[in-house]
């Protein structure tokens, strides 16, 4: 493990607000939305919280909801039974970094967590970005990292169709939307105008800037924080994967086409590469030919 920051800090302040309301899930779940790519490369998977987790901690250092690649992911199913195993009378920490995911899922965990009996208090050890910064909204109280980030955008899909289809999945995707901003708003006291206008804009808000703007109550000590080197190394291989997934879709593949070409580029690297290569747990020179693959079909 490598500690991040040693000096300690903290500045703690009161709890601004209570937890938003619960936001309504579609009845019909056929449009998957999405975490955009680029999100990832701004993702240290390694940070986490420094020492052993309480039995009263539940960690959401993944994406959110099921991970096809690493077979992980933070789900409500896992959230839930954590919070029955817990205790619906003790109070719970949520320590979050991650770069978000399904952001359905995520509102489902929001849902499941604001139904605590008990005290929430999330700590964003890295990033809470995406559809995990919803899942920090649920806290009653929200400490943070003085580098680290909460961003919020517009709900994100990988669609294909006609100028009807667009037009079908804005229509789809804009109460949903407006459903986040009315969580920001109503966690943060700042107008769901503002909040819209931030989604809109892809907004990054640092530690200090999120206890300015009502995101967070106050700053987590500095060397609560620490890296899980390895793993860092590790989730840079698996995100090469999710870029070129992205954007093998972006070009008209299905999901189920694209991650069945980057398996069989994962398995048969020799495929891709002039100089063959045998996979293993620790071969990842099928990342270079995905990434590859990923940049050719964005240019």
């Amino acid at each position: 493990m490598t500690k991040i920051n040693a000096r300690p800090r903290a500045v703690c302040g009161p709890v601004l607000a209570q937890r938003p309301g619960k936001i309504t899930l579609p009845t019909k779940m056929d449009v998957s939305a999405l975490a955009k790519p680029e999100i990832f490369g701004h993702w240290n998977a390694g940070i986490r919280a420094a020492g052993q987790a309480a039995n009263n901690v539940i960690t959401i250092y993944d994406v959110i909801g099921e991970d096809f690649w690493t077979g992980g992911g933070v789900t409500v199913n896992r959230v839930d039974a954590a919070l029955r195993s817990i205790g619906s009378d003790v109070d719970v920490e949520v320590h979050i970094n991650s770069p978000g995911g399904d952001v359905f899922e995520g509102i489902a965990i929001f849902n499941r967590l604001r139904e605590h009996g008990a005290k929430i208090t999330v700590k964003v050890m890295g990033l809470a970005a995406s559809a995990a910064s919803i899942i920090a909204m649920a806290g009653d109280e929200i400490l943070i990292g003085t580098s680290s980030f909460i961003m919020i955008h517009d709900t994100w899909v990988v669609a294909i169709g006609n100028r009807h289809d667009m037009t079908e999945t804005a229509a789809f995707l804009e109460p949903f939307d407006a459903a986040l901003a009315d969580v920001y708003a109503t966690r943060t006291g700042q107008s769901a105008a503002d909040c819209a206008a931030w989604m809109d804009a892809e907004k990054w808000i640092n530690g200090s800037e999120a206890i300015r703007l009502g995101f967070a109550d106050g700053l987590l000590p500095a060397d609560a924080l620490e890296e899980d080197t390895p793993t860092t190394e590790q989730a840079r291989a698996t995100n090469a994967m999710r870029q070129a997934e992205h954007g093998l879709m972006a070009g008209g593949s299905s999901r189920a086409e694209a991650r069945d070409l980057l398996a069989k580029i994962k398995s048969k690297p020799d495929a891709a590469l002039d100089a063959p290569a045998k996979p293993d747990a620790g071969d990842l020179s099928w990342v270079g030919a995905a990434a590859a693959l990923s940049q050719s079909l964005r240019a």
